[in-house]
């Protein structure tokens, strides 16, 4: 059986907040990180609104997506990820903002953040010590080392250690 090739992520930090921050008024706003259900994924589509085929990775056993909403608004879905659950860590296979938080005009900050940080947070509860691990396109190794703390190991795999973890738990979950 072929082994699935890894896709380089290319998310962007773009702040890191205590929750998600409405660009225009700097309103920080309470999230929720939930599994994806059925239902959600007939409106997270790969078209104008997602990039990736959510449903493909939906299907793929090993792979957990999870979704980020507001409290005070649980139906729009911010942003997602996809983790797998590997024997000694949590692996990042995709993040996504959902495309109104995305470039100039984008309405909330700190989604990114926000899924890594939960990832953080499930390998501490899977006994992992916060290790997290991901493919980084390039170009983006660099920023992952200044805004994730993430180390740069092998090609382009990254790692996000314990004390990196918990600094982004604490950060967005407040423990």
């Amino acid at each position: 059986m072929a082994k699935r090739k890894h896709t380089a992520l290319d998310f962007e930090i773009d702040k890191l907040t205590n929750s998600i921050e409405n660009t225009l008024t700097g309103e920080s706003f309470p999230t929720e990180v939930s599994p994806i259900t059925i239902e959600d994924l007939a409106n997270v589509r790969a078209d104008k609104v997602w990039q990736f085929d959510w449903g493909k990775d939906y299907r793929t056993p090993k792979h957990k997506i999870y979704k980020l909403t507001t409290i005070a608004d649980p139906q729009t879905i911010q942003g997602l990820i996809s983790i797998k659950i590997d024997v000694d860590h949590v692996f990042l296979n995709l993040v996504e903002n959902a495309k109104h938080n995305f470039g100039r005009n984008k309405i909330y900050e700190g989604v990114p953040g926000n899924l890594v940080a939960f990832a953080c947070k499930i390998s501490f509860e899977k006994g992992f010590d916060g290790f997290v691990t991901f493919i980084a396109k390039t170009q983006l190794i660099e920023h992952y080392e200044k805004t994730l703390k993430a180390i740069h190991f092998r090609n382009n795999k990254m790692i996000i250690t314990t004390s990196a973890a918990k600094e982004l738990i604490q950060k967005y979950f407040n423990t």
